[in-house]
């Protein structure tokens, strides 16, 4: 029998801040983190924005030799990592039955970045000498490395993946350790997704195809999904980690419950590597699947936390696959775009969306979509513009898009007490 599985445990480091209030408050409250970039020296791109995290690795708990070992993308997974066990209150598991699922589409970017730069001498040098290479360069070319951060961090013995699905990354990951767990692989997953892509390389990489905005008349307005006057998204950055259990183990040690993890499924549109079809077929067969292993009818669905990216193709794929998948029901429901105010930080992103998808829940709110004053015609359903709602908010659908063609789709349900 396949075994529930909850949410106990969360962990969050974002543009919003550092800790999963900061990071909530700045959510409902509708104001947004993106800005002119900080971390280097932008001017030279087409796209200067972003929304980055406010980080100081010593202040967050991290030491000297943590901090000189691991990637930015590692600090922030072990940071979470660290606020969701604490969060969780897990007593002591037997490490073999602990696992680790974390995401990540980019991988240790900017220590490899830096490190090219050092070893090229600035792009001078072809052939590179790897002498001057610090010792943990390896690492940083090895994305599991990430993974086995947390692994460390949480003591996991059980298995330990890394996913990197690109945009969907974060989304796979947690239901890929909702697996493991429903399963009985594992009983505890520490799941979740981590990436740090604020560094020239793929600043350079999303200019070429002109994905981001340029648009830098008013930084915090700059990502504006489901708006007729959006321009592109923007690059973000951050992480986030959930604790995830069975049901009753949960229940016999009075855990916090968060939410279920009630259903999960991932399509691919074998089409094109960046474009989507606009019916968004394969998106809508996740939902109906996922809907499907939740045994929900569509109408359950009380809030949907939309991909968002702020891109034309995008918004539209998604709002033809909501009305694909739920009928009319797409109209009544509210969706937002938490995009809006954290950036899009490729493969964390999912999980961060998976968080503020089970915080809605814990809380019934509904945040919005900040920046929607013009509502695209073609995107006529009700995005929460501006300012958070109060909402029954019991079952939650959360849906990721990639490139390479990934649709991935989850459903969150409230957990009653004593319901069986």
């Amino acid at each position: 029998m396949r075994r529930r599985v909850v949410i106990t445990g969360i962990g969050m480091v974002t543009p919003g801040g550092v800790g999963t209030k900061a990071t909530w408050e700045m959510l409902t409250a509708g104001r947004s983190a993106t800005r002119l970039i900080k971390a280097f020296d932008a001017s030279a791109f087409r796209s200067a924005l972003a929304a980055e995290v406010d980080f100081d690795p010593a202040a967050a708990g991290l030491t000297a030799r943590q901090v000189r070992r691991m990637d930015r993308a590692a600090q922030f997974a072990v940071v979470s990592a660290r606020e969701a066990l604490a969060d969780s209150g897990l007593p002591e598991v037997d490490p073999g039955r602990i696992g680790v699922s974390l995401g990540s589409a980019v991988g240790c970017t900017v220590s490899l970045e830096e490190e090219y730069v050092v070893l090229s001498d600035a792009g001078k040098r072809w052939l590179l000498d790897h002498e001057y290479g610090v010792p943990h360069l390896y690492g940083h070319m090895v994305p599991s490395t990430l993974a086995v951060e947390v692994a460390w961090e949480a003591g996991a013995e059980g298995p330990v993946q890394l996913v990197s699905n690109g945009c969907t990354s974060g989304l796979d990951a947690v239901g890929y350790g909702a697996q493991l767990v429903a399963e009985g692989t594992v009983d505890v997953a520490i799941a979740g997704a981590t990436d740090a892509p604020v560094s020239p390389i793929t600043v350079a990489c999303f200019d070429a195809i002109k994905a981001t905005t340029a648009d830098t008349s008013d930084p915090a307005a700059a990502s504006r999904p489901f708006d007729r006057t959006r321009s592109g998204f923007v690059l973000g950055e951050g992480a986030a980690v959930l604790v995830l259990e069975e049901l009753e183990a949960a229940r016999a040690r009075g855990a916090h419950i968060y939410a279920e993890v009630a259903g999960y499924a991932a399509r691919s549109n074998a089409f094109h590597m960046t474009g989507l079809k606009p019916d968004g077929r394969e998106m809508a067969e996740a939902i109906t699947v996922a809907l499907g292993e939740a045994r929900l009818d569509p109408t359950a669905v009380d809030y949907i936390n939309a991909h968002g990216s702020g891109t034309k193709q995008n918004d539209r794929h998604e709002t033809a696959a909501f009305k694909r998948s739920l009928g009319q029901h797409a109209y009544e429901v509210p969706v937002s775009s938490i995009k809006s105010m954290v950036g899009h930080s490729l493969g964390a992103i999912g999980a961060i969306e998976v968080a503020a998808s089970a915080l809605a829940i814990e809380h019934q709110i509904v945040p919005p979509t900040a920046n929607l004053h013009h509502p695209d015609p073609e995107c006529d359903l009700d995005y929460v513009p501006l300012t958070a709602r109060d909402h029954r908010t019991d079952v939650v659908l959360s849906v990721g898009s990639g490139f390479g063609g990934f649709q991935t789709a989850m459903v969150l349900a409230k957990h009653e007490k004593g319901d069986s």
